[in-house]
């Protein structure tokens, strides 16, 4: 069925809207299978998507999606069907939504459980301005877990706006949701009044199959029926549901009926992620962001797996745990992404997956800090922007003992500007009592993982997404001197200061230089005692980091070099005052002129290399 937008979709008649619900699910399927992407959340929305852009006059009506993964097949109903080939790849379609791609892409969104807040927003727009349009915010996968969403529904309910919030419930995020809303429920129905009657059911009713599968069905509406309803209609929401989210009728039925109501609104639909292919309903973690399969039998192919830094990690963090009784593991709802399986799996009553609640995680940490445990924080660079106030006035005004375990530092590739985990140098440098450190490669990651541990206060690791160079790790680890950089090439003129993992790369334009390079290690605190030596020896002190030059690492030398009162050129290379779109890391870098031979061009051709330029500087 040819659609290239949701006009035409408008045409289909009701009955034909299964067919193309078969054929987006299919053609998702068959197109991630061979490029990769997010999979499994897309096919539990199939039918929610194309009941939405149904009933509702798109793009005039506003459909704000909460995080992007769920929303490929609103790219295809959308009219980007025929690019949904390049998804995540460099020029292609982002991952996730972005307005400047599509106007029926109304608010970008990487993190989640933004949807409510924004769709009220919308909501308040339109009444200022008197314009006749709905308002539907799709939450799901995991997001109602976030502070951020009840906030909004509060403000919501309060201000009677014209809004509809749609939770699309399939018990899953990425991992498997956690939390007290979720376990209420089961609480409710395994209390001691319920097991009672369940229990006397049972043995009066177990010779009649008929009247004990009807007595099932009852449980599973009285689980419905007794608390969603009576939490939103406090919370000020016109209450419908739990409805099958997979029943295109119903759902075409059920927001047609709740268009025509006024104010506030909530629909609790049910869904299954992965739905539609077995494996991905099997496995819906596995399934979630896939690399390229076989559509029929979903096997992956073969693909030799590199040791990644979140695998030293997760390994580091079960080697200490079992030296240090005190260790904790926290994460907000990343078990899988952070690496924790393995922890949470040996060391259950010391994992704590907090759902998705960036800011909790670190007041969490920082409490059971003042009694005495030590908290490790795994947490992506991009989520942690998210917790900025509870990491200065929670930890750091405390001085608190807490150690952040920071994953998908720097570019993160096919993700793009959402995730992109680039400003950490920049924010955390800033904070005092913090430390940090920057490995440069997997065995310096151990040992500094182990540092960091040792230290006694804030401290934080910094660590790219994906794999290092293969350097071996040591079962043994070593506590690296605070603050403590080291001289890896000798060389004349200029000096390399390279940050982290990006020494290899600075190593080579090193060698074809002629230069000195320097592993830093330390963002905070630098080696300054090594850069004046290095400052009195050298015509240019280079600095490479991948975090935006803007307060980064680079500018930790230049206000050392300044309150020192050292006068020589300084040249800071990383990453430029902008967002980058997607594409893989490598190339990124280049294009960021972060390679070995974009930072010999930039050198080579900096003022300060020129042989004028260098004698003119000598004599200040």
């Amino acid at each position: 069925m040819s659609l290239d937008a949701p006009a035409d979709l408008r045409q289909c008649q009701p009955e034909q809207l299964h067919q193309v619900c078969d054929e987006t699910r299919q053609f998702l399927i068959d197109t991630v299978s061979k490029i990769g992407g997010h999979l499994a959340a897309g096919l539990g929305t199939v039918e929610l998507t194309t009941a939405l852009h149904y009933v509702f006059d798109t793009p005039n009506d506003r459909i704000v999606w909460d995080i992007g993964h769920q929303a490929y097949p609103h790219k295809i109903l959308t009219g980007r069907r025929d690019q949904l080939h390049t998804i995540r790849q460099a020029g292609g379609l982002s991952g996730f939504l972005k307005r400047s791609e599509s106007e029926f892409d109304t608010f970008g969104a990487g993190h989640s459980s933004t949807s409510i807040s924004a769709a009220l927003g919308m909501a308040v727009a339109a009444a200022q301005q008197n314009l006749d349009r709905e308002v539907v915010a799709v939450i799901g996968d995991g997001a109602l877990t976030a502070g951020m969403a009840f906030e909004a529904l509060n403000n919501a309910g309060d201000m009677d706006a014209n809004i509809l919030v749609i939770l699309n419930d399939n018990d899953m995020s990425i991992s498997p949701n956690v939390g007290a809303l979720k376990n209420y429920l089961t609480r409710l129905m395994t209390g001691p009044t319920m097991s009672s009657v369940r229990k006397g059911a049972k043995k009066a009713l177990d010779g009649i199959p008929p009247v004990r599968d009807y007595a099932r069905r009852w449980e599973e509406h009285i689980k419905g029926m007794v608390l969603p309803s009576t939490f939103f209609e406090e919370m000020g929401f016109y209450y419908a549901g739990p409805i099958d989210g997979h029943d295109i009728n119903t759902l075409v039925t059920t927001l047609r009926n709740l268009k025509e109501i006024d104010g506030p609104r909530f629909l609790h639909i049910v869904t299954k992620k992965g739905k539609g292919f077995e494996p991905a309903e099997g496995a819906p973690v596995k399934y979630h962001g896939v690399s390229p399969f076989d559509p029929n039998t979903g096997v992956f192919g073969s693909k030799t797996k590199l040791r990644t830094y979140t695998d030293v990690f997760g390994d580091w963090l079960c080697d200490m745990a079992e030296q240090d009784d005190r260790l904790i593991g926290i994460t907000p709802a990343m078990r899988e992404g952070s690496g924790l399986v393995r922890f949470s799996e040996q060391f259950p009553d010391r994992y704590f997956d907090v759902a998705i609640a960036e800011q909790h995680a670190l007041t969490f940490a920082a409490g059971m800090a003042c009694d005495g445990q030590k908290p490790v924080v795994a947490i992506y660079s991009t989520f942690l922007q998210r917790a900025y106030d509870q990491l200065i006035h929670d930890i750091s005004v405390q001085d608190l003992d807490v150690m952040l375990a920071i994953d998908r530092a720097g570019l993160v590739g096919a993700d793009g500007s959402t995730h992109a985990g680039i400003f950490d140098y920049s924010f955390l440098r800033c904070v005092p009592n913090a430390v940090i450190y920057a490995p440069s490669d997997e065995a310096e990651c151990r040992d500094m993982l182990y540092s960091a541990y040792r230290h006694r206060g804030l401290s934080a690791v910094r660590y790219p997404r994906g794999a290092g160079i293969g350097a071996s790790e040591r079962n043994q680890m070593t506590e690296i001197p605070l603050g403590t950089a080291e001289i890896v090439a000798h060389g004349a003129h200029v000096a390399i200061l390279s940050f982290g993992t990006l020494l290899p790369a600075a190593m080579e334009a090193g060698q074809r230089l002629g230069a000195t390079v320097v592993n830093m290690r330390f963002v905070k605190p630098i080696d300054e005692a090594l850069i004046s030596e290095i400052a009195a020896n050298h015509d240019l002190l280079v600095t490479v980091e991948e975090n935006v030059v803007a307060g980064g690492a680079g500018s930790a030398v230049n206000e050392y070099l300044c309150r020192a009162q050292i006068v020589t050129p300084a040249l800071n290379l990383g990453l430029p005052d902008e967002y980058l779109d997607h594409g893989s890391q490598q190339q990124l870098l280049a294009d960021c002129g972060l390679d070995a031979a974009g930072i010999v061009g930039s050198i080579s051709t900096s003022v300060y290399f020129q042989p004028e330029i260098k004698q003119r500087t000598k004599s200040l």
